[in-house]
């Protein structure tokens, strides 16, 4: 069955997701499980649509939110609640919908039914767990991370973890955040987000070694990827060698060109 996980954070969310990232899961860590026949995806053959059992529908739906086509994906995810009212996965897909058309409120209520039909799925907590965090209910967001890694079923436990270090940040616990995104480094040594918590977290606390080793490690994983170029450059700046301030700020302009690098603030 399919397992939609991850949720696209709502206008309304905190600035500070720009500095702070929240970790969607994806089809890339196995957390989609795909039905293996290529289906019509053009919301046209209703006739046809209505003859699909709910997998078949879902795995439709979730085809056209891929490509863009945002109102044919809803018609087709209540085709499917249609025929199982109680499928999570269909709750999920339209609160992932709802957000991209910047209903937040909506959205939160399909994570909420999704959780409802199974409470015990890491998936959804972590699902929810996002909503709230980006909808700010950041401190009420991080027992739903803990409720996640509760699943033992639950393919990306650093996922959460991840997440909960990010939320918990913005709710101004800094050590909590560190544990977490500690946590999550221990299962994935290349879990971009944390890393780039901790380099942000170690360059506000003046730990410049620190921040600057976490730091090589996000680039090492992502050398184009210019917010840690700009950290990379304000961390040499700080240690005082403005040689490889340099270098990173060549990187940096190598892939905003004609752009102006804007300090982040801490």
């Amino acid at each position: 069955m399919l397992l939609l996980a991850g949720a696209v954070l709502a206008s309304t969310a905190c600035r500070q997701f720009e500095r702070l990232s929240i970790v969607r899961p994806s089809a890339d860590r196995g957390e989609f499980t795909k039905v293996a026949p290529t289906y019509d995806v053009s919301g046209k053959n209703a006739k046809s649509a209505r003859r699909q059992p709910p997998a078949q529908l879902l795995a439709v739906a979730t085809t056209l939110y891929a490509n863009g086509q945002l109102d044919d994906a809803r018609v087709k995810a209540q085709q499917v609640l249609n025929a199982d009212p109680a499928s999570g996965d269909a709750h999920t897909l339209l609160a992932l919908i709802a957000s991209a058309n910047g209903q937040a409120e909506d959205a939160g209520r399909y994570y909420q039914r999704a959780l409802e039909i199974a409470p015990g799925k890491g998936a959804y907590a972590n699902n929810y767990g996002i909503w709230l965090c980006g909808n700010g209910r950041v401190q009420e967001s991080l027992p739903w991370f803990d409720k996640a890694l509760l699943d033992p079923a639950y393919p990306t436990p650093a996922t959460a973890l991840a997440n909960a270090g990010t939320c918990a940040q913005l709710a101004g616990q800094s050590s909590l955040a560190e544990t977490k995104w500690r946590q999550a480094l221990t299962i994935d040594a290349e879990m971009p987000s944390s890393l780039s918590g901790l380099a942000n977290l170690q360059l506000e606390r003046g730990q410049y070694l620190d921040a600057r080793a976490f730091v090589q490690r996000w680039l090492a994983i992502a050398p184009q990827d210019a917010k840690a170029l700009q950290l990379a450059v304000q961390i040499e700046q700080k240690q005082g060698d403005n040689v490889a301030a340099q270098r990173y700020l060549l990187r940096w302009q190598a892939i905003n060109p004609g752009a102006s690098l804007v300090p982040q603030t801490q």
